[in-house]
């Protein structure tokens, strides 16, 4: 677990709860279909794990 992840948000945070958009946000996208990259981490692991079904994870 040393890489990359490359997430993509992919389904709007509209309707959620205010936590997951927030988390959404602290993973660094801001708007829908942009794709950030990230240090793969335990946290960073979790964080997506509780908004998974509004991203798409792929390894770089």
């Amino acid at each position: 677990m040393a890489g990359k992840l490359k997430i993509t948000q992919v389904k709007s945070a509209i309707g959620y709860a205010k936590k997951q958009k927030q988390m959404v946000r602290a993973l660094g996208i801001k708007k829908l279909y942009q794709s950030v990259e990230q240090k793969d981490t335990p946290q960073l692991r979790g964080m997506i794990e509780k908004v998974k079904h509004l991203l798409k994870v792929e390894e770089v």
